[in-house]
């Protein structure tokens, strides 16, 4: 009996970490905003010096929201199946990288030149299942305010970004329309493609730059 319980106790001390990690798993209402406000805090100590070097930013980008965000499914998603069934592990691999480090870039030009004119998170809705959505307004150096809602899914019990909507765009859509543009334009070459998809995060930028200066006029 002794034994017995020994081997009970030893179990479930085991067990203690995985279930306080589990118990510890933020909502997503909660991790959009504590990623946010941790965000905010780095770039409000840090903005000079990463004006000066913004590599330097772009790595913090990808330590704070990095984590938060289901880059795999993400990329998979911006093939669509037609291409990344043809896709090799590798370049796959090559391809998730350059999306993460494109986007890191996409986030921190705009985020540079923000002056905490203001972000409010919208209260927390359902999150019962397994996908959701927390929503955000961003206001501008120009007064404008600008909606911004997060796509999230449960991943192994965790919440992670899979997309997000700026001003009225589809950003997943409008990276999955400018992949399968790029590679008509590139003769179905898939490396050709991946290597130069920061050329086409480039062009979302200014797409959604186009939308904001609409949206203040």
């Amino acid at each position: 009996m002794i034994s017995i319980l020994r081997r009970g106790l030893l179990v479930l001390l085991a067990a203690l970490p995985m279930l306080a990690s589990a118990a510890a798993a933020p909502s997503a209402h909660d991790l959009i905003k504590g990623t946010t406000d941790q965000l905010l805090g780095d770039l409000s100590a840090n903005k000079e010096q990463y004006k000066a070097n913004p590599s330097a930013f772009y790595d913090a980008l990808n330590r704070i929201v990095g984590p938060v965000v289901d880059a795999d499914g993400i990329s998979r998603s911006i093939m669509t199946v037609k291409y990344s069934r043809q896709a090799t592990p590798a370049q796959m691999q090559r391809f998730q990288e350059n999306f993460k480090r494109s986007l890191m870039q996409f986030y921190g030009n705009a985020l540079l030149e923000y002056n905490n004119q203001g972000i409010t998170v919208a209260p927390a809705k359902d999150e019962s299942g397994e996908r959701t959505s927390v929503d955000m307004q961003v206001k501008g150096n120009n007064g404008a305010v600008y909606p911004v809602s997060y796509t999230l899914e449960k991943i192994n019990g965790e919440w992670k970004v899979r997309n997000v909507i700026i001003n009225g765009i589809n950003i997943g859509k409008l990276f999955r329309d400018q992949f399968a543009d790029a590679m008509q334009r590139n003769g179905n070459n898939l490396d050709k493609t991946i290597d130069g998809w920061a050329g086409e995060v480039a062009k979302a930028k200014e797409v959604t730059d186009e939308a904001s200066q609409k949206a203040a006029q």
